[in-house]
């Protein structure tokens, strides 16, 4: 029971970090720049230029009647999460206010800065679960009723949310806006996915079990065995599967032709690695 209220807990500061973070992005940055922004928080941004609405208190109320549809999208702990990070995220764009500076002459400065600003605090959000609902649950409600991808209704939503921006902000600032959508969007997968980034590594050998014994015992890393057979010849084969750090990959290519020079092997990239030998060890070590 304390572990899972020690977890809710640090779930709920890193919203809270998401969200301060991702409100800096906007008011310190966007704002001062006149940039606008996609979903939510584009509209938000724009009754903020034509009418002087703080854009958190737009944003809490164009979120008030989703809550009622979100119940039925999301399970119970992600829908607290997204009531807490949306709430987060409006009182603190209505905290920081006023906070930044225009950078006259330098708006893809302001763009670079506001996309990795939003892409690490909704990053953040995202990593616990939660969301900052607006367009997501939208984005979910699509994909349930008219069969749309998620990906499809974010990006419908955020052409239209930038076009009706640029009437205001202008062509030039529309497309220094795309430019913070787009940073932000590769940020926030780069923190969803983490940083324990690795090497997954599939070979393919008449000389598998051989191999395989010598990962194990000079690499001390686990291999996995796959039953295959060739297209071509029918013929039985096994497969492994290892996956090892970035610096590991030249030891184990060394170690595979050594064994076997006509191995087939590929190398793909592998994110956010759980596990012994990756983060049960770090565990380990920092508890020591």
């Amino acid at each position: 029971m304390k572990k899972q209220i020690k977890k809710h807990a640090k779930n709920i500061l890193m919203i809270l970090v998401g969200a301060f973070i991702f409100s800096l992005g906007i008011n310190y940055f966007a704002v001062p720049n006149k940039l606008g922004e996609g979903g939510f928080t584009g509209i938000a941004l724009l009754a903020h230029y034509l009418f002087g609405l703080s854009p958190g208190l737009v944003i809490f109320a164009l979120n008030i009647p989703l809550y009622f549809i979100g119940y039925k999208v999301f399970g119970k702990q992600t829908l607290i999460y997204t009531i807490i990070g949306t709430n987060a995220v409006s009182f603190f764009l209505w905290l920081t206010e006023g906070w930044g500076d225009p950078l006259p002459g330098d708006l893809l400065l302001a763009s670079l800065y506001t996309g990795v600003l939003v892409g690490v605090g909704l990053g953040l959000i995202f990593r616990t679960g939660g969301t900052t609902g607006g367009v997501d649950i939208l984005a979910r409600l699509a994909q349930k009723y008219l069969d749309w991808s998620i990906g499809r209704t974010f990006m419908i939503f955020d052409f239209v949310v930038i076009t009706l921006s640029a009437f205001h902000i202008g062509r030039e600032k529309a497309m220094y806006t795309l430019v913070a959508v787009f940073v932000g969007a590769r940020v926030v997968d780069f923190v969803v996915e983490g940083l324990n980034a690795a090497k997954g590594v599939t070979i393919i050998s008449n000389s598998a079990v051989a191999i395989s014994e010598r990962i194990t015992r000079e690499m001390n890393r686990g291999v996995t065995l796959l039953k295959g057979k060739g297209g071509y010849t029918g013929t039985e084969k096994e497969v492994l599967f290892v996956v090892l750090s970035r610096p590991e990959l030249p030891r184990l290519k060394q170690l595979v032709h050594s064994v076997d020079p006509y191995a087939f092997v590929t190398v793909h990239d592998v994110r956010d690695v759980l596990g012994e030998g990756f983060t049960y060890e770090k565990e380990s070590s920092e508890k020591a």
